[in-house]
């Protein structure tokens, strides 16, 4: 069949969708993730799904999946020409490509350039909390949707401290991304017919579009800091300028292959302002519904925060003492989680 298995996935999704709200204790799987959910539950948990003629694999196994990163040379990642607009960087390279620009970012996330961070990270939760109180101390109770708010945070944090720009343009260039992502899932749940991005459709004349401020917007950004370098009143302590401190340390006298060009960098950026703010905003809400639901641990937590920091600002060397806390952002216990949910 032409579509394969995408018309009975859009049918899911929609029924979904327009089903009544669940409560917190209901199961979120069928309500979220409805096709993956049905096709792991009557295949069993390494299942496959046909996107249109491709066969693509639902692999629910921690340890197989961990085996799969690793061998990156035997496991080719998916190449969706459509999917180039939304971003692409680490996440679509490959080979010697995604080495030696794997190599040159590896600076960008030392402790150290992290380390600087933490009072913007501070702040933005800090500022966050306190618009909260000021909520609540007007009500005795209060029903708050923290998905927005969480967002916002998550977009000044990145802008600031990923690219030292301001909440705006952070705001725009996401505001742009998130746009794009709609349009996306739109036309992988409506079906692949093989050349129709070509068309000069109006989706695909605005997906043009959208990428073309996204690539002015962050080309001006990169421009305005090599400019700040060459006068020495740069700053590389967000991952901007590490980066860009990186790729120049690393690159060697006439190799070319040594360093990042600007069209790489442009394309880490995109991935850094998605990543950064909807992954980061998703896990931290997530989180909070997790804890909301399961309040000993939710008091556990507490506790320890507690005992470390009491009411001071947090440091670095103090969070990294956090044996509670760190499993909510331990990427191998969400696996095994999710593993158990399904």
């Amino acid at each position: 069949m032409f579509n394969g298995d995408k018309k009975d996935m859009s049918e899911m999704i929609k029924e979904a969708r327009n089903s009544k709200p669940i409560s917190l204790s209901d199961d979120i799987l069928p309500k979220v993730v409805p096709h993956i959910f049905q096709t792991v539950k009557k295949y069993g948990k390494n299942a496959i799904f046909w996107h249109g003629t491709t066969p693509e694999i639902y692999i629910m196994d921690p340890l197989l999946i961990k085996e799969i990163f690793s061998k990156i040379y035997d496991f080719q990642k998916p190449h969706n020409p459509v999917a180039k607009l939304l971003a692409q960087g680490l996440v679509g390279a490959e080979g010697v490509h995604w080495a030696k620009n794997r190599r040159i970012m590896n600076p960008a996330f030392h402790p150290d350039k992290l380390k600087n961070m933490l009072p913007a990270f501070y702040l933005g939760c800090n500022e966050l909390v306190n618009k909260w109180d000021e909520v609540f101390c007007q009500k005795d109770t209060c029903e708050l949707d923290i998905w927005p708010s969480i967002q916002n945070m998550s977009t000044n944090i990145i802008a600031r401290t990923a690219f030292g720009v301001s909440y705006q343009q952070g705001r725009d260039i996401f505001e742009l991304q998130k746009e794009q992502a709609y349009h996306l899932m739109e036309i992988v749940r409506s079906g692949h017919i093989p050349g129709w991005r070509f068309l000069p459709t109006k989706r695909n004349r605005r997906m043009k579009e959208i990428e073309k401020k996204i690539q002015a917007t962050i080309r001006g950004i990169i421009d305005d800091r090599l400019k700040a370098m060459k006068t020495g009143h740069a700053s590389n302590n967000d991952l901007l300028g590490a980066l860009l401190e990186s790729s120049f340390k690393n690159g060697q006298p006439g190799n070319k292959n040594s360093v990042m060009n600007i069209g790489d960098i442009v394309e880490e950026c995109k991935l850094f302002f998605l990543a950064g703010q909807e992954n980061t905003s998703v896990t931290i809400v997530w989180t909070m519904f997790l804890l909301s639901i399961h309040q000993g641990w939710q008091a556990r937590a507490r506790e320890e925060v507690l005992q470390a920091f009491g009411h001071d600002e947090p440091n670095f060397d103090g969070l990294n003492h956090l044996k509670i806390v760190s499993i909510f952002s331990n990427q191998r216990s969400i696996s095994f989680s999710i593993q158990e949910l399904i």
